[in-house]
């Protein structure tokens, strides 16, 4: 195999691979409840939620976050409008002083 042809597989590889890293699901392009059974069936997920956001969404019952953090209520926007789902985050208390 010549160089040329093994530079050419190789740089196809390496885009191959950068491009499958990159996509994640737009939550803007399916419904409410698709995007619900997603991260059902995946317990968490890396969604795309605008045009340069993104954020990671949780079952709301499970050990998907790490301590201390909690999953909390977010709504994001769906096809469909608003949808509720989950996200880790850190509880805040407010104690009396």
């Amino acid at each position: 195999m010549s160089a040329r042809a093994i530079v050419s597989t190789a740089a196809a590889i390496l885009l191959a691979a950068t491009s499958m890293a990159y996509s994640r699901p737009d939550a803007r392009t399916m419904t409410c409840e698709q995007t619900q059974q997603l991260i059902r069936s995946q317990r968490a997920v890396v969604l795309t939620t605008g045009r340069n956001t993104y954020d990671r969404y949780v079952r709301q019952f499970g050990n998907e976050c790490d301590w201390p953090e909690v999953p909390v209520t977010s709504y994001v926007r769906t096809r469909d409008g608003q949808c509720r789902l989950h996200r880790c985050e850190e509880p805040v208390f407010d104690f009396p002083d």
